[in-house]
């Protein structure tokens, strides 16, 4: 068995006026699923402070990190994942406007409510996050 590199990234799960934010894969193997805005976490970095880093780089948007939500650990072909993943809200009611040049992180990006989450073709381990939040959700 062949020793996978390690990944270990963190994800927002972003939330407003109950919708829920997905973004597009806009690169790379897996361009075209969908996923929650995320990136992986710099040497020396906490987990919150990744989060709220990348979400202003690949989104120019600053936000809350709300509550832990969970761990996924997941296979890939290359790599092994380990993605933190947190339920975040915007610090501020900005609308995004979505624009795509220069190749962009992201194809695409839209708000869903808890039960359309299932109608995307999500990564792997976003399906994980996404079951994980709807269970949440059910209290």
């Amino acid at each position: 068995m062949k020793d996978l590199k390690k990944m270990e990234v963190v994800a927002a799960v972003i939330v407003k006026d109950g919708n829920i934010l997905a973004t597009q894969r806009g690169y790379g193997e897996f361009k075209g699923k969908w996923e929650f805005p995320g990136g992986q976490i710099e040497d020396g970095e906490f987990q919150e402070e990744a989060l709220i880093r990348e979400i202003k780089e690949e989104l120019n948007a600053d936000i809350n990190v709300i509550d832990f939500l969970t761990t996924i650990r997941c296979d890939y072909p290359d790599y092994h994942l380990i993605m933190h993943t947190y339920i975040c809200t915007l610090k501020n009611n900005i609308e995004f406007v979505f624009h795509n040049e220069n190749e962009l992180e992201h194809d695409n990006m839209i708000w869903l409510e808890k039960d359309d989450l299932d109608h995307l073709d999500w990564l792997p381990a976003d399906i994980t996050a996404v079951n994980a939040y709807k269970r949440l959700r059910r209290i």
